[in-house]
């Protein structure tokens, strides 16, 4: 039996040279987590969505953390979740 060993990737990023440029130019500015870019971003999301408030976060594990909190939900409540899902979805319900 032939062992695999190629790389079976959870979700392969799309890139271009466009993206890698953005992202290096975003390193050459010295702004990193936050600054223009980030804000720009913030602002289109608010446009596209139609929302008042947009706060672009490092993932989407530190944005259902923000959520819950916002949403006042702690130990006790109950939060349904499907059953096939990221590990993150169900770690931030529990902890």
């Amino acid at each position: 039996m032939k062992i695999r060993d190629e790389f079976l990737p959870l979700s392969r990023p799309a890139l271009g040279e466009e993206e890698v440029a953005a992202v290096a130019e975003s390193l050459r500015s010295g702004w990193i987590t936050s600054g223009p870019k980030v804000a720009e971003l913030e602002g289109i999301f608010r446009e596209t969505t139609g929302a008042p408030h947009a706060v672009a976060v490092t993932s989407a594990t530190a944005g259902l953390h923000i959520v819950l909190s916002a949403l006042g939900i702690g130990p006790g409540d109950e939060v349904a979740t499907p059953s096939m899902t990221f590990a993150s979805t169900v770690n931030q319900i529990v902890l």
